[in-house]
């Protein structure tokens, strides 16, 4: 089985052939085709290898897909006996990734 874990904004994701991950939003045209080298550690059928912090001869291939928007969070803040109220919520945007091959 092979993987790969891979860094992109500012998280580690393990990935694999024909999966989908989905990363803060990336401001490329959906159907187009991204290169990742930011390979921390990958696996092929025999070997594993670690990188010191990245692998050079690792790369995944990866095809974007469509923009969506995350799920709500919600952050409350409140003083007590105070009457101070704020609610507000968040919705991250997030952009759908395949990822494609996994080229050692």
């Amino acid at each position: 089985m092979n993987y790969a874990i891979l860094e992109a904004s500012g998280k580690q994701y393990w990935v694999e052939a024909g999966k989908f991950i989905d990363v803060n939003n990336l401001s490329l045209q959906e159907g187009s085709k991204i290169l990742v080298r930011r390979v921390l550690l990958g696996r092929n059928k025999e070997d594993i290898f670690v990188g010191k912090p990245y692998l050079k001869n690792v790369q995944v291939e990866a095809i974007v897909g469509k923009d969506f928007l995350g799920p709500k969070v919600l952050v409350y803040k409140m003083k007590p006996k105070k009457k101070y109220r704020r609610k507000k919520g968040h919705r991250q945007q997030l952009t759908r990734v395949l990822i494609e091959k996994i080229s050692f």
